[in-house]
């Protein structure tokens, strides 16, 4: 991996530090030029011939993620981020009164005001999974769980965007295949950063979205199915022409594959773009960028230790590219203010995000620092000296 080029590719490295991938990261040059030079012709020539003219790239799209994830291209659907995937997902389950959710403490936000949602609606129940001292989950008793209660989805967030744990999602995976339960993955903050193997993980569903480390365009996710849903005929509760074929005027035939959890209309540009990040991080190698990223943060994460007062928050026997802390002696709104002083880019966490997680580390907020592999060591020894005041 050539971190030089890497740099050079990424217009956006130059004038400042930029560790926000967690938010929305950093387009390569191809990605910027594909989603300019796919507008600029849609004004000249409009977006159906732009779609015609371009169905080559599209489809494109399909193949580079199937890769990206180790899975069939029939298995990947284009969606408009990942909480549009997720919804989706959702929505194919069948829910009734009484049935359970199992989930975890450390859920995204909306995932968890998903569940809310549908417990007021449906009156199902939510359960979730006990988190050891470490900031593991307790997969012996999550066991007892899945058993107890038989749920008829588990969810969990692979990486919380509130904190720098990753969880384990193959464990949970092999779980519920041997109890025969739906399984949920959000994967937005982890496609991108991590080796991301769908069939090591053993999921159903998998929501990804293209801006954060996957370094895509805003607007952009994808969705994969597997085939354990497909052939069950999981499908969203809303379907458009593109996921069933109306058959007769009172019936419709759903597409074979993941398309069926697709919309008709979606930006070409945005589906290009989105293509060209996936062809970008294949190229690069996944397994490769995951490598230089855990070197990078044990490096920076060992450095931070040694600021005084200043307290990482992430628990957890594996740690991610994100990374969250607070200070004795300055609050979020002054670190916030040095660090936009200095042009590094970077996140606040609020409580909002995180009912559950901050109580329990007693803190209201924190800074959020979430480096990728087109950062340098030095960039990183810099931030820790303008947090040294």
């Amino acid at each position: 991996m050539d971190i030089n080029t890497i740099r050079k590719e990424t217009r956006g490295c130059t004038d400042k530090i930029f560790l926000n991938s967690a938010g929305s990261s950093l387009v390569t040059d191809t990605v910027f030029d594909i989603m300019m030079n796919s507008l600029t012709e849609e004004a000249r020539i409009g977006g159906y011939a732009l779609a015609s003219l371009n169905q080559e790239g599209v489809d494109d799209f399909y193949a580079e993620t199937a890769k990206l994830l180790n899975c069939r291209l029939e298995n990947i659907a284009f969606q408009t981020s990942a909480t549009d995937a997720y919804a989706k997902a959702i929505s194919s389950i069948e829910f009734k009164t009484g049935d359970v959710i199992l989930t975890t403490d450390d859920d995204y936000v909306s995932n968890q005001i998903s569940f809310l949602s549908l417990k007021k609606r449906f009156g199902i129940k939510i359960v979730r999974a006990v988190t050891r001292s470490d900031g593991d989950l307790d997969l012996v008793a999550f066991e007892e769980l899945v058993k107890e209660h038989q749920p008829k989805l588990v969810a969990l967030t692979h990486i919380p965007t509130s904190s720098g744990l990753v969880q384990a999602a193959e464990e949970v995976g092999a779980i519920c295949r041997k109890y025969n339960t739906w399984y949920l993955v959000d994967a937005c903050q982890s496609v991108g950063q991590l080796v991301v193997d769908v069939q090591k993980i053993g999921c159903d569903f998998l929501a990804a979205t293209g801006r954060k480390f996957l370094r895509g365009p805003r607007g952009t996710g994808f969705l994969y199915v597997s085939d354990r849903a497909l052939e069950a005929g999981l499908a969203p509760l809303i379907i458009d022409m593109i996921g069933a074929e109306w058959t007769s005027a009172d019936d419709y035939k759903l597409e074979p594959t993941a398309k069926r959890f697709e919309f008709w209309e979606s930006s070409i540009a945005g589906r290009l773009a989105l293509k060209e990040a996936v062809k970008y991080a294949n190229h690069v190698g996944m397994a490769n960028i995951q490598e230089y990223n855990a070197g990078l943060m044990a490096q920076f994460r060992n450095q931070l230790k040694q600021v005084k007062g200043l307290n990482l928050q992430d628990r957890g026997t594996q740690l991610s590219n994100i990374l969250t802390f607070t200070m004795d002696q300055h609050t979020t709104e002054e670190i916030a203010q040095q660090l936009r002083e200095h042009h590094v880019y970077f996140s606040i966490t609020s409580l909002c995000s995180a009912r559950i997680d901050f109580p329990k580390k007693n803190i209201e907020s924190a800074v959020r620092l979430s480096p990728h592999y087109f950062n340098t060591p030095e960039e990183l020894e810099k931030v820790v000296t303008i947090l040294d005041f």
